[in-house]
């Protein structure tokens, strides 16, 4: 089993601003949007070195998005971002209409998203966004586990031609990935390999996996882990292939039950390779306030409660 080393905590949304600053670089359509939260997207060296491509709209964020699907329209590419839970249920309208549906080139970056949003309680903690965005119709939804991951998914969103959903935190968590590895739209990174039981999982549930992987190894069970960042499109050949290796699966993820990436995931089995599968996630539940670690083991999403759910999913075979 590979060991990852965290090379030193960052936060998802530093990653974010340092990969929307090199798009900007390599780009010169590259146009950046924020709801008055320049700095808590981490926008504020775009938008230093690029003042007349940075657009300040103010607690506005409907007509946010509507700028930036005219901006679209007119060739530009547009990164608007604000917290996930005010760019997504705040103004769903307008991304259903102006972006999904006209399918224009706007990047939806969203930050402070889960429970790890911390302190700041249940009404800025969104654990239902990726089940929005992934209703809709073209929508790419990916949410990267560090910070390296979370700028290579970054340049991706800026490369590709179609609307995405880019998702990422507030928190300082492990940083443990290849900063050199490209990100992939539509595909999974295979962490371990196993052959008792496979553990999927997406943003700080990555690492969160990893460390499962470890106890469960000190325990006698091998466990795959899957990361995959890319939530829409899903890598249906790298899941069915992990499944009928292990015959057991755990997902793991940051979200509530419902439409996130245990239900993807259920889906394609389903369909495809029934398999027994454990679901690790916020069930049907508001966020509330408290620490990060505090509440992703109040919540059950941490390596303990992973570990756990695997012996679950392994007894079910």
């Amino acid at each position: 089993m590979k060991k990852y080393i965290d090379t030193g905590k960052k936060d998802t949304r530093s990653g974010f601003g340092e990969g929307l600053l090199q798009a900007g670089r390599a780009n010169p359509n590259i146009i950046a949007l924020t709801a008055d939260l320049k700095g808590s997207l981490k926008m504020d060296a775009f938008a230093a070195e690029f003042p007349e491509r940075f657009v300040q709209c103010g607690i506005a964020e409907a007509n946010m998005v509507g700028v930036a699907a005219g901006l679209a329209i007119g060739g530009k590419i547009p990164f608007v971002g604000s917290f996930a839970e005010f760019v997504t249920g705040r103004v769903y309208d307008q991304i259903r209409q102006e972006v999904a549906y006209g399918n224009t080139n706007v990047k939806i970056a969203s930050s402070h998203a889960g429970i790890t949003l911390g302190e700041d309680g249940a009404t800025h903690q969104t654990m239902e966004d990726v089940a929005l965005m992934r209703a809709l119709p073209g929508m790419v939804v990916l949410n990267p586990c560090d910070y390296n991951q979370t700028l290579q998914a970054t340049l991706a969103a800026a490369r590709y031609e179609g609307p995405v959903y880019l998702r990422f935190g507030r928190p300082a968590v492990p940083n443990f990935t290849d900063p050199d590895q490209p990100f992939e739209i539509g595909k999974a990174q295979v962490m371990n390999e196993g052959t008792d039981v496979t553990l999927i999982a997406c943003g700080h549930t990555v690492w969160e996996s990893l460390q499962a992987a470890e106890a469960l190894e000190a325990q006698g069970i091998s466990a795959e882990v899957l990361n995959f960042a890319s939530i829409k499109p899903l890598d249906q050949e790298t899941l069915i292939a992990s499944a009928r290796k292990t015959g057991a699966v755990v997902v793991a993820e940051e979200h509530n039950m419902a439409g996130g990436l245990g239900e993807a995931v259920a889906a394609v089995l389903a369909r495809e390779c029934p398999t027994p599968v454990v679901f690790v996630n916020g069930e049907d539940k508001f966020g509330q306030s408290g620490t990060p670690s505090a509440l992703m083991a109040a919540y059950g999403l941490d390596a303990p409660h992973i570990a756990e759910a695997a012996k679950k999913a392994v007894g079910k075979k």
